[in-house]
């Protein structure tokens, strides 16, 4: 991860994390980046306060143009800043595998714990996503950390359950595709009381609820934590539309209890439900989103053996008797979070279930606990097979896909955006185009946030001029080509294929 962070240029997202975890620190205003609560961010915020640079915000401009000044507009080395952004989101990775090790450790012994995290260390979308400044690996760890002390809570609630109900806080104030997650882990609160609690069943039923109603509690005073702690006046004035949202969603959203920059947070994101989003899925480009691009596109980025580990543990998770309990606080926040997943709109990337290779690493573990003598050194294997599939991938890791597709020089063929091409490879092209095309003229199709001219890379869109003028070097993002149409499918169409960088950075000679 931590290479990563120091060759990856910024990916699309990430300019605008920084951007506003800057702006929290030196103006303590929450107007940017409202689709997003801002604890996340606050993480974020801690490496670029270390980092200390200049912030020239008052110049206006939405949140896209706040990230590029800040990287390449006010005097800030867009490299170091970046590094000491991503630290803090690799620091919490890490704990995060003490989680998944501690949770399968206490359900399947030392040797599932060190199989659950092997697998989570070795999961390329851990690694890939771990090593950015953004809020999709520390929102799905707080889910697991918050189910894994609902599980604890089974024996000592008292503990458990403030503690739990503040990680699910912590998922709720770092991103709000984890809402669903919400009434799962607060019938498992229940559940847990329900279990530790001795006496009538009336009894039993009323120090359930109680218990659910803590996490709750502790949950809602994270999120406004979150909030205050940027802003302690919670001044707010939306510097974007903020959509109307009618029916069923209208009143969900003036339920929720939380202050009003996060309502208005989750009404935004209701409007970009209402988007027409274009996909990429096996050469198929589409638009409007698929139930089965997420279930696809895991099954083209997880490693084999992963795969075959991840389904022996959710079926020994619930046909061994004494790890049966445990079904509900493994296996219920994911299947829910997936299905909510599956039916977004916005089919962009195996990102919006990276909660899976964690709560499933801690299910895999609990394979080992199938009493038979071939179990222990099958996993072994299998284990052994998931690390040469993700050696072999370094360092390029978010263009992954495995052994039956092809691997990462494959992946563009299969899938677009944040699965191969994230903008992070600008300057690794940078470094190509000085080593074997000096002096050639280049035309570049970039898709991402860096600024290109930042890196020395001097080059022309190709699709503003007339096809017979572009000859020479035309460099196309992938995930570009991916969907494109028009001018650039017949630039693509006329060219020749000569070069690869990143897996995600195709290089033609027109």
């Amino acid at each position: 991860m931590v290479t990563a962070a120091v060759r990856q240029t910024p990916t699309i997202d990430e300019p605008v994390y920084v951007g506003t975890a800057a702006v929290y620190l030196e103006e303590h205003s929450l107007r940017y980046n409202p689709e997003h609560p801002p604890l996340g961010k606050l993480v974020i915020a801690a490496g670029v306060a270390v980092a200390d640079p200049h912030l020239d915000a008052g110049s206006g401009g939405d949140q896209g143009a706040l990230g590029r000044r800040l990287l390449y507009e006010s005097g800030n080395d867009p490299w170091r800043l970046m590094l000491w952004a991503r630290l803090p989101v690799i620091a919490l990775t890490l704990l995060f595998g003490l989680v998944v090790f501690a949770f399968a450790r206490e359900l399947a012994g030392t040797a599932g714990a060190l199989a659950a995290l092997a697998l989570y260390c070795l999961s390329p979308d851990v690694i890939a996503h771990g090593s950015l400044a953004t809020l999709d690996v520390p929102a799905a760890g707080f889910v697991l950390t918050s189910a894994w002390l609902l599980w604890r809570a089974r024996r000592r609630p008292r503990l458990g359950l403030p503690l739990a109900g503040a990680a699910l806080g912590a998922a709720l104030a770092t991103k709000m595709s984890t809402l669903p997650a919400l009434p799962v882990l607060l019938v498992t609160a229940a559940l847990s009381v329900w279990c530790a609690t001795t006496g009538g069943r009336r009894r039993r039923l009323v120090r359930a609820v109680a218990g659910a109603g803590v996490v709750a509690l502790f949950a809602v005073v994270v999120v406004w934590a979150a909030y205050l702690a940027v802003d302690p006046r919670l001044r707010w004035a939306a510097q974007q539309h903020v959509p109307v949202v009618h029916g069923l969603r209208g009143l969900f959203v003036e339920l929720l209890p939380f202050p009003e920059p996060y309502r208005d947070g989750v009404r935004v994101q209701f409007g970009l439900e209402n988007r027409p989003w274009e996909g990429f899925l096996f050469g198929r480009r589409y638009t409007g989103s698929l139930w089965y691009y997420l279930p696809a596109a895991l099954l083209v980025k997880t490693p084999l053996g992963t795969l075959v580990l991840w389904a022996a543990g959710a079926v020994a998770v619930v046909a061994v008797r004494r790890l049966r309990p445990a079904a509900p606080y493994v296996l219920a926040a994911p299947a829910v979070l997936l299905a909510a997943a599956v039916h977004g709109s916005r089919d962009l990337g195996t990102r919006y279930a990276v909660f899976l290779p964690m709560f499933l690493a801690v299910a895999a573990g609990c394979a080992l606990a199938v009493r038979r003598r071939w179990v222990p050194a099958a996993t072994a294997v299998l284990v052994a097979l998931v690390a040469v599939s993700a050696l072999r991938a370094f360092p390029h890791y978010l263009p992954y896909s495995n052994e039956a597709f092809g691997g990462p020089a494959k992946t563009r063929l299969r899938l677009h955006d944040s699965n191969v091409d994230w903008g992070q490879d600008l300057g690794r092209l940078a470094e190509r185009l000085r080593e074997r095309y000096r002096g050639e003229r280049i035309w570049l199709v970039y898709k991402g946030s860096g600024v290109p001219s930042y890196y020395g890379i001097d080059a022309a869109d190709p699709r503003r001029v007339p096809p017979d003028e572009v000859r020479g070097v035309l460099v196309v993002s992938d995930s570009a080509a991916a969907k494109a149409t028009g001018r650039l499918a017949e630039l693509i169409d006329g060219s020749r294929p000569v070069d690869d960088v990143g897996h995600s950075i195709t290089i033609y000679r027109r």
